[in-house]
């Protein structure tokens, strides 16, 4: 097993291959993408579920009260809003799930190569 592998085998090392949204190189990148594709069905269903359920049942959605608020605007001005932090939460947790699985590290090497005191920050620069 090298270092760029997990302990079934598969590689990790994600940085040095192609990406493509369609046909992932790595089980790394085809499982991020499943979790990636996954929340943004829910997404579009978070998002666009009540207007479209407005649209479709008007009556039904402006009769309904739920916490003294129409239904449609419930869902809409908090419901909505709501269901996308809980989004952020699950992929944060699955990111989370998937860097265990696949030994990614985030953290910051200590090892001597040559640029004393200086590290690359995660947008490309440098940062002392």
């Amino acid at each position: 097993m090298t270092d760029d592998e997990t302990p079934n085998g598969e590689t990790a090392d994600y940085l040095d291959s192609r990406i493509h949204m369609f046909k992932p190189a790595t089980p790394f990148m085809r499982d991020h993408l499943k979790v990636i594709w996954g929340l943004f069905a829910v997404w579009v269903l978070v998002t666009f579920g009540p207007v479209t359920a407005t649209w479709i049942a008007t009556d039904t959605m402006t009769s309904t009260q739920v916490f003294g608020f129409q239904l449609h605007y419930f869902l809409t001005a908090l419901g909505s809003p709501i269901g996308v932090f809980v989004l952020c939460v699950a992929y944060a947790w699955q990111r989370d799930r998937l860097d265990a699985q696949y030994g990614v590290s985030h953290e910051v090497s200590t090892e001597a190569d040559g640029d004393a005191g200086q590290h690359v920050a995660a947008d490309g620069g440098e940062r002392a």
